[in-house]
């Protein structure tokens, strides 16, 4: 949720950076209930202070007036239960109206109304030239025993895949690739649930304005599959009060995830690029105000990292406030050029929630120096999406001998320099 503080306080800036995200709330219709239930606050508060004044005179007076005091104290009983349940409902109201406004947009991010409006804020790496025409990755993997979608489509339907000989042994040298360099930078290693409750699911913010549209929920159980790590990683410390010399706090989770892919209809149908379920690597900390900005930086620098290992050519692109999505505040995403399709396309991403998700989820921190609790930030980014990185490497690696060549720092762990065709 947003502060509502700084609601009140800003309510003109509060809706021009919603606007900016392409969403719309009614701000005076919220600040007028805002108004209210303060207003039935100071009403039950002053009848609880009648009460206890009352309960007092009670005590200390004789038969007669105790009759006539529990009399009106009766009295004061009823109007105070009827203004507490005026205050839950007016409380409900207004929590159910803040819980669905979007982040705000963080103050350097450029306004824009969509994707086309997006920064380029620098390239990596040289585009490779093939003296034959690349094939596509879809082509490759299964002609290299890597994959078989077509013997998944017949047990589970479309957007699924077998992943099989080459193509599992890339999958946990990525894996082990992506750990050995995040518990480097401090990150500690966790396989989280998969399955998590609604209420933890709609804290992170992924169930808003659509969302519900890319989650598998599961009815019965009132469960969420996550779509991706970061959703049973970011509600781990939900209600709990963390110590300032605990932050910054760095996971990295690796998990199966899985998209309905509801807004792809009839995109990336072939192959592994985009699939219903997918295994991924996702980075997540939980930060002070002060250190989110960098931490954010420092998600991004290691993606690069990554991708630079695997000699992958890539873009970092910044996205504009209408791109951003529900719980960003800021997003860059890291595009990939994918040879056989001759265009960059988006690899792995990094956001900042802010405090954001932290509200939502009552997740504290208690300063070293004292004073009141305060909310955490929280950021995230991917590391390795494996099938979209196995999809990518392919295409980069593909000889005219049908086999395909390995970048440098995964040689070792696969005990040779290529994949050979099968």
């Amino acid at each position: 949720m947003i502060d509502l503080k700084l609601l009140r306080e800003h309510p003109e800036h509060v809706e021009r950076g919603i606007q900016a995200k392409g969403y719309r709330i009614d701000t005076a219709h919220i600040l007028d209930l805002d108004a209210k239930k303060r207003d039935l606050q100071g009403q039950v508060e002053a009848m609880a202070a009648q009460k206890n004044a009352a309960s007092a005179d009670i005590a200390k007076a004789n038969p007669d007036e105790r009759k006539r005091l529990l009399k009106e104290l009766q009295k004061v009983d009823a109007k105070a239960d009827a203004s507490a349940e005026r205050l839950d409902a007016r409380t409900k109201e207004l929590e159910a109206l803040l819980w669905t406004i979007p982040n705000l947009p963080a103050p350097d991010v450029k306004v824009g109304k969509d994707e086309a409006e997006n920064e380029v804020l620098r390239t990596w790496g040289e585009i490779p030239q093939f003296p034959f025409v690349p094939k596509a990755s879809w082509e490759l993997g299964p002609r290299l025993g890597m994959f078989d979608t077509e013997r998944a489509v017949r047990v589970s339907g479309a957007r699924f895949a077998y992943l099989s000989g080459a193509g599992v042994r890339l999958e946990l040298i990525l894996i082990g690739l992506a750990m050995r360099i995040l518990e480097r930078e401090g990150f500690t290693p966790v396989v989280p649930p998969v399955l998590v409750s609604a209420k933890a699911m709609e804290a992170m913010g992924f169930t808003l304005h659509g969302g519900k549209d890319e989650t598998y929920y599961l009815e019965r159980d009132d469960q969420y599959l996550v779509g991706t790590s970061e959703q049973s990683i970011g509600p781990m410390h939900m209600g709990e009060v963390l110590q300032e010399a605990d932050l910054p706090m760095r996971y990295a989770g690796f998990s199966t995830c899985f998209r309905r892919e509801a807004g792809s209809y009839g995109k990336d149908t072939k192959g592994i690029f985009r699939l219903h379920q997918f295994d991924k690597v996702e980075m997540f900390g939980f930060t002070t105000p002060e250190q989110s900005d960098a931490a954010h930086e420092r998600i991004l620098a290691i993606e690069e990292e990554l991708l630079q290992l695997l000699e992958i050519p890539y873009q970092v692109i910044k996205m504009c406030t209408g791109d951003l999505g529900v719980p960003a505040a800021r997003k860059y995403d890291l595009e990939a050029w994918f040879p056989a399709e001759g265009r960059y396309r988006e690899l792995t991403s990094t956001s900042t929630c802010t405090d954001w998700q932290a509200r939502r989820l009552n997740t504290r921190y208690r300063p070293t120096a004292g004073g009141k609790l305060r909310f955490v930030h929280t950021v995230n980014g991917t590391a390795f999406a494996i099938g979209r990185t196995i999809s990518c490497l392919l295409e980069h690696g593909q000889q005219a001998d049908g086999s395909v060549v390995l970048p440098k720092s995964l040689r070792e762990s696969f005990g040779a320099d290529r994949i050979p065709p099968a």
